[in-house]
């Protein structure tokens, strides 16, 4: 990057390629909160850095009207040279010329994915594969076709593209449109932030339970290091048999945590204090934030196979719904409230670069 490009790229772009990611995941945490403006702004620092990029999805983006609300949202805008893996038939409506550089044989309801370079500025929508295996198939030929950044755009409800074993980072895009004030925003952004944030576990532990999140299951085992437990059930059902297991100190579980599991795991913890239990990563947990505080409260320790890192917070101060926020004082707010993050508002930012740019 030269000196003069690195003066214009914006934090958050720096912490990505300072971290050497190469995979990204852009994530909102409801529908509205700047999670496209955010993938937008990364693709034209992308493109200002000369930094080449491509671009998937989960389910479908760059829609003219949000498909839940049906509220106008700002499409995706991709830059001359982007690769981009999305459905055959979202082709149809591209507001850019674009040249099929390859196939991936994957189907979806919109047609196959192919892989198409961009030929000029301008709108796409995009429609990618849906399962996590396709989606490391689709990663793997945009980097094989040159990519040094692959940007994964996640869609409402959906997370598990922002899994470690997908991507390197993730950017969480947070707003007023969760609804309530700054201070109520700022609490549900935390307790996200809480869930993904699951601490690795370290280095022995991960060899003890690793060939689990290789071969999917459950295992478990004793103070004494033996396995008490050790086999590929779906953990959806998984709660009673775990409530049977004879004095287990440390339990890993390498699919979805769900509630009737939650509770099991609850149940173990206040049978044998000092309880581990180890998911895959914060993806797979579908609880809050307050559980997983109780959970430490009772003596149990919660860690991840695999650790997600956060690679920054973007904050959208309007809300399409009503309730929006003065962006300064939302900026100011967030950033006192998670130091250890880099947090922006990337409309704003661009704005005062560009005004920087015209003095």
């Amino acid at each position: 990057m030269s000196e003069a490009a690195a003066m214009h790229a914006s934090a958050l772009w720096r912490e990505i390629r300072a971290a050497g990611m190469t995979t990204l995941a852009v994530m909102g945490m409801t529908k509205n909160t700047g999670k496209t403006v955010c993938l937008n702004h990364l693709l034209t620092q992308a493109h200002a850095q000369g930094v080449s990029v491509g671009i998937t999805s989960i389910g479908r983006d760059g829609e003219d009207r949000d498909q839940v609300f049906f509220i106008p949202k700002p499409p995706v805008l991709v830059w001359p040279g982007s690769l981009v893996a999305t459905a055959r038939d979202t082709l149809l409506r591209a507001k850019v010329r674009w040249k099929q550089i390859g196939a991936t044989g994957i189907d979806s309801p919109m047609g196959e994915i192919l892989i198409v370079r961009a030929l000029d500025h301008g709108e796409m929508e995009i429609a990618g594969a849906s399962r996590s295996s396709d989606q490391h198939k689709v990663i793997a030929i945009l980097k094989g076709c040159g990519c040094a950044l692959v940007l994964l755009d996640g869609a409402l409800g959906r997370s598990h593209h922002a899994s470690p074993a997908i991507a390197d980072g993730v950017v969480l895009a947070t707003g007023a449109a969760i609804g309530g004030g700054i201070a109520d925003v700022i609490r549900k952004t935390r307790d996200r932030l809480a869930i993904l944030g699951i601490a690795a576990v370290d280095e022995a532990l991960g060899e003890r339970c690793s060939h689990v999140f290789a071969h999917g299951g459950i295992g478990a085992w004793n103070r004494a290091g033996e396995t008490v437990f050790d086999a590929r059930i779906p953990t959806l059902n998984a709660a009673p048999t775990l409530l049977g297991l004879d004095d287990p100190v440390t339990i890993a579980v390498s699919g979805a945590v769900g509630r009737a599991l939650w509770h099991a795991l609850k149940t173990l913890a206040a049978r044998h204090p000092g309880l581990t239990v180890v998911v895959a990563d914060g993806t797979k947990l579908f609880v809050d934030a307050n559980d997983v505080a109780g959970f430490s409260a009772m003596g149990g320790r919660l860690a991840a196979f695999r650790g997600i890192r956060i690679a920054g917070i973007t904050l959208n101060p309007f809300s399409p719904l009503g309730g929006s926020f003065d962006a300064g004082d939302f900026l100011d707010a967030a950033r006192r409230a998670f130091p250890a993050h880099v947090v922006a508002d990337v409309m704003r930012e661009e704005h005062t670069m560009q005004e920087g740019f015209l003095q």
